[in-house]
């Protein structure tokens, strides 16, 4: 059987293969940022082995910073779960959490800055590896907010009862994405760990 006659097969069958539109949209976005970060991260390794490079500790918020993006994570799963069983009020509850979450995470990484700073390790190319650390961390927090923006959109829909078990197109998408930045975060967070 040629491609073309398993591809008529299907559609005969009712089987659809397309993508959402705004999930294939997605998905090119976190694919583009995948590389900003590939590429960030591997000129780090190559600029750490060519010398002159400034070893720090790492702030110990940023570890529990990390256990609350995790937990935020949770949270927004929790919600997913939540809207697939049309239990609207703790979907809610559920989308307030990992907002509330995500802002403390982001007010935690403020605070670890203020610790590098007062630790004598700024944003300046007197040394790329405090540049480095910044860019990192401070490029996942811009996507950080994009992401909070999200969520608090989908917290909208979520009193609009736009978000229930026949709709979750968008609250699936925002998930997603949420996931994402979290998964990213616990990657440059080993990441720098294990290359200071």
């Amino acid at each position: 059987m040629s491609t073309r006659d398993e591809i008529e097969s299907v559609e005969d069958n009712g089987v659809s293969l397309s993508m959402n539109p705004k999930k294939f949209i997605l998905w090119l976005f976190i694919v583009s940022i995948v590389m900003i970060f590939v590429s960030l991260t591997s000129a780090y390794i190559v600029r750490q082995a060519e010398g002159n490079w400034k070893l720090f500790e790492l702030p110990s918020i940023f570890l529990y910073s990390t256990i609350v993006l995790l937990m935020s994570s949770a949270t927004m799963h929790w919600g997913y779960v939540n809207a697939k069983n049309d239990e609207l009020q703790k979907l809610k509850i559920a989308i307030g959490s990992s907002l509330f979450l995500g802002i403390l995470f982001l007010w935690m990484q403020m605070e670890g800055w203020k610790e590098l700073v007062s630790n004598n390790i700024f944003f300046s190319f007197s040394n790329p590896s405090e540049a480095f650390l910044y860019v990192l961390t401070g490029l996942h927090a811009f996507h950080l907010v994009s992401g909070l923006i999200f969520i608090i959109i989908v917290l909208i829909s979520s009193f609009k009862h736009n978000i229930h078990a026949k709709n979750l197109a968008q609250y699936e998408i925002c998930l997603t994405y949420w996931h994402f930045l979290d998964g990213l975060w616990l990657y440059l967070y080993i990441f720098l760990m294990i290359n200071r």
